[in-house]
């Protein structure tokens, strides 16, 4: 990281870091580099082991100077020293578990995560010969007790997807580090803008920057922000050799959206604590969960560890038949929020996400667990992605479909 985008705004950050005026043109905006290859001017290896940190561009797939503006916006706004830019979230995820475990090895996961995570934890990383158990990362007491002499990672999630249930991050890094594993952590729900994750001891920090990064819903991608050795092992290992690299017109589109991520942050924050105010109020809603209000049963946390409780909210309006009808409701009657998937765009996006089917297939919790998620969620859950339109316009949509 350039050590002089310590000492700037958050503003300044995101529009200046990893960018400068073009050598060749004077351009002030900076250029999509599509090339796969590039021109070499001395004699080199034709292996990722002989990559330096001043090697000249070779080829895509190693490094790009496009993704490399990115990688360094990112690593600037999280306070990292270094990024690893991917495909995708789900690639960001891979990458991290495969560069970071070995046959042999326990990984500590998240009992409640990105559903795509906890199908690749449960289902991918036994077949592979890595132990992967999951526990309830905001109690510390289980946290301590499943750690084990052979964990390398704990990887957690915080607020977790879909129920905004919140880790303690700085209590699971000291966990973590005392055992001598390192703490991963998915921020997506927060951004860099919404929690300083480096400060509270993560390791690595993941985005899927197709979601607020990004926040524009047009381009896909992930990211890895954390110390620039561990960094460099997770570019030969996931970027070199797996390939799961981000498209540098992707790369392209995401940092043009990461320029605003400050002001988008903000808007998104206000519009969600409206927004889940008056949901509070609705007959139709049994519960919010809502970081940014004094009824989510971790908002002492949320203020001390959060910075912006971002746009991510979820509420329950009864019984699993009552959502599904709402939710066709919903699809017929909606006129500003989208029904689909996803989040952090700058459009609002709504999904209703039923407990029962959740059981079965992503998290297969049981017992206290299985009651904790059922704490937040009941029979079922919206998940509510608050964009950037004006609050009375999100209240009316609402309210036209509950």
């Amino acid at each position: 990281m350039d050590r002089r985008n310590a000492s700037r705004g958050p503003m300044t950050t995101a529009i200046h870091a990893g960018e400068k005026p073009d050598e060749t043109t004077g351009a002030s905006a900076p250029p999509i580099h599509m090339s796969s290859t590039f021109v070499s001017e001395d004699v080199s290896g034709f292996s990722a082991y002989d990559i330096r940190e001043d090697s000249p561009y070779a080829y895509a797939r190693w490094a790009n100077p496009t993704t490399d503006m990115l990688e360094q916006k990112i690593a600037a706004l999280q306070g990292s020293e270094a990024c690893l830019c991917t495909a995708s979230g789900m690639a960001a995820a891979t990458a991290i578990f495969l560069t970071f475990l070995s046959a042999g090895d326990h990984v500590l996961v998240s009992d409640v995560s990105y559903a795509g995570v906890a199908e690749l934890a449960r289902d991918t990383l036994p077949r592979l010969g890595i132990d992967a158990s999951f526990v309830n990362m905001s109690d510390l007491d289980a946290v301590a007790a499943e750690i084990r002499p052979n964990t390398k990672l704990v990887h957690t999630e915080t607020p977790v997807n879909p129920i905004c249930r919140l880790t303690d991050l700085s209590a699971v890094a000291k966990l973590a580090h005392a055992a001598g594993a390192l703490l991963s952590c998915d921020a997506t729900f927060v951004s860099p803008i919404g929690m300083d994750s480096t400060a509270l001891g993560v390791d690595l920090v993941m985005h899927s920057i197709t979601k607020y990064i990004g926040g524009h819903g047009d381009a896909v991608g992930g990211a890895v922000a954390g110390r620039a050795d561990l960094i460099r092992q997770m570019r030969v290992e996931a970027g070199i050799h797996h390939g799961g690299v981000i498209s540098p017109f992707n790369a392209w589109l995401i940092a043009r959206g990461a320029a605003t991520l400050p002001l988008r942050v903000k808007a998104h924050a206000q519009g969600a604590q409206a927004v889940a105010e008056w949901l509070e109020t609705h007959p139709a809603v049994n519960r919010v969960i809502y970081p940014g209000l004094p009824s989510h049963p971790q908002h002492e946390l949320a203020q001390r560890q959060m910075t912006n409780a971002a746009g991510m909210l979820s509420f329950q309006v009864g019984d699993a038949e009552t959502g599904r009808r709402i939710a066709q409701q919903m699809i017929d009657r909606l006129e500003v929020i989208h029904y689909a998937v996803s989040l952090g765009h700058h459009r609002s996006l709504i999904f209703w996400m039923e407990t029962e089917g959740l059981m079965d297939t992503s998290f297969r919790l049981t017992g206290a667990a299985a009651e904790d998620y059922r704490r937040f969620a009941g029979d079922g859950i919206f998940r509510l992605s608050v964009g950037l339109e004006d609050a009375d316009d999100l209240i009316a949509d609402l309210d036209r479909a509950l």
